[in-house]
């Protein structure tokens, strides 16, 4: 069998970027439980806000977040009465200077963990996991993904033998890693049980060349080429000119 990793751990300081951001050896435990603890409250907190990921970075006694959700409104709330509630909760837990930012996420469909909380939600609203799993990924990919895979894993339909099953579109290169994949999972809770659900989206190649960026370097190339053709030409006429001097004098 092949070895699993996290799409994105793997990828970690080559195209994607961790979403803690400090350095503290000695209080590193306390840190990483206050972490867990400051997305577990805004996750309970805000589960009908499409939140995909938190940002935390520390700078000695300054604390910064970034929520980065496809509703914002619901997150700031009415005159931003729920963020600042959030924040002296936090400011409570952690006794630190709390600083928090909203993020909107421009396009849902291309974020997996979106996407799979979209799945989950219907899977838990008694909707058929086919038919779940399809619509997603046909949003997915009208919204400009190179391909998306898509796994559900439990008791299925209600059946008393949990098993897996998986869906995918386009291609999904795991092992490239400059292949820019998202990768999301969250857990539904239905009346037989957890159904698990995952789902990575290949959404571009970092490093590949569009179409115009190839024109451009064409376009420059060419330049290049008549400018030292055209410092030629001049080189040739001075010669001619000097050669022709030359002869005028031995005359």
């Amino acid at each position: 069998m092949g070895q699993k990793i996290h799409p994105k751990s793997v990828r970690l300081g080559y195209i994607q970027d961790w979403h803690s951001r400090w350095f503290s050896p000695k209080h590193m435990p306390e840190l990483i439980r206050e972490d867990y603890e400051i997305r577990n409250m805004i996750k309970e907190r805000f589960h009908l806000a499409s939140v995909s990921w938190v940002d935390i970075e520390r700078a000695g006694s300054f604390l910064k977040l970034t929520i980065h959700t496809a509703r914002p409104g619901i997150v700031i709330g009415r005159r931003g009465i729920d963020i600042e509630n959030l924040k002296k909760d936090i400011e409570k837990l952690t006794s630190r200077k709390v600083f928090v930012n909203v993020s909107e996420i421009k396009k849902p469909e291309l974020d997996a963990m979106l996407v799979c909380q979209s799945i989950a939600f219907q899977i838990e609203k008694r909707i058929a996991y086919k038919r779940a799993m399809k619509r997603a990924m046909e949003r997915t990919m009208q919204s400009g993904a190179l391909g998306i895979k898509v796994m559900v894993s439990g008791r299925l339909g209600g059946n008393e033998i949990a098993r897996k099953e998986w869906l995918r579109k386009g291609r999904v290169p795991l092992q490239t890693f400059s292949a820019d994949i998202d990768y999301g999972f969250v857990e539904a809770n239905t009346v037989m049980g957890k159904i698990g659900v995952k789902v990575w989206i290949f959404r571009k190649l970092v490093f590949a060349k569009t179409r115009k960026d190839l024109i451009n370097q064409l376009k420059e190339f060419e330049s290049q080429i008549s400018s030292v053709e055209d410092k030629a030409d001049e080189v040739k006429q001075s010669e001619e000119r000097d050669s022709a001097t030359d002869n005028n004098v031995a005359e």
